[in-house]
């Protein structure tokens, strides 16, 4: 497990067990405690050290509020569940959710970015046509509003990647037909790959906000902390 630690004016990774989520609530704490996942570009650690425009935004905005933090790296899907159990402060960047707004509330966008079809140049599909939802083979990354969207409107969808990474290598090898993913993640993996940006057919999908989302119960012994985030926020985009 990564963690980022910082004080006003400084910040340094280190690697050891989070002994606070075995304690309970960290509400008591002087210190943000913040859940992330690697995702290039938005979320990224090269040689230790954290970045990604959505990290960077973060860190601007905790340092216009002098706020004291800790962001710690996991699966996506821990993080979320932590600030569900009220372990962590907060978690980003995801857009909203019904599911989510049970426990939590949003920060404004740190990030809008594109949605994107990508679609197998083997395959000639006609997207705006409603029998392509049940003729192709669909997939986006595993868990996210976008796959659970997939399942939820009918679309044949037949695969779990667990990153942009696993989804880009599933359409490349032909076990799937489209995939659904940010145009910019899906793009920095194809450039770790050498594989040419037009190589799949692109379809503009729509453009989604990327937010922190804070524990609600955090939220509520805390009442003026998202209006003053929103605010810094605004300084750091």
């Amino acid at each position: 497990m990564q963690i980022a630690r910082t004080g006003y004016h400084h910040t340094k990774w280190v690697l050891s067990l989070v002994l606070f989520l075995l304690s309970g609530s960290v509400f008591a704490l002087d210190r943000l405690y913040l859940a992330t996942q690697e995702w290039p570009p938005y979320q990224t650690v090269d040689r230790g050290e954290i970045g990604g425009v959505a990290v960077e935004r973060v860190q601007c905005t905790l340092r216009h509020m002098g706020q004291p933090y800790e962001i710690t790296m996991m699966r996506w899907d821990k993080a979320q569940l932590l600030v569900e159990a009220n372990k962590m402060h907060g978690y980003f960047s995801g857009s909203r959710s019904a599911s989510r707004e049970l426990y939590s509330d949003a920060s404004d966008p740190l990030i809008s970015e594109e949605l994107s079809w990508f679609i197998s140049p083997n395959v000639s599909l006609d997207l705006d046509d409603e029998s392509a939802k049940y003729k192709a083979r669909f997939s986006a990354k595993f868990n996210t509003n976008k796959w659970l969207n997939l399942k939820e409107e009918g679309y044949n969808v037949v695969k779990k990647p667990r990153d942009s990474d696993s989804l880009l290598q599933m359409l490349w090898q032909g076990d799937i037909d489209v995939a659904l993913e940010y145009r910019l993640v899906f793009e920095h993996s194809m450039a770790q790959e050498n594989i040419p940006l037009d190589y799949f057919r692109r379809v503009p999908y729509g453009t989604q906000d990327l937010m922190v989302h804070f524990s609600k119960e955090f939220l509520r012994k805390n009442p003026v902390f998202l209006g003053n985030f929103n605010k810094a926020l605004k300084q750091c985009l």
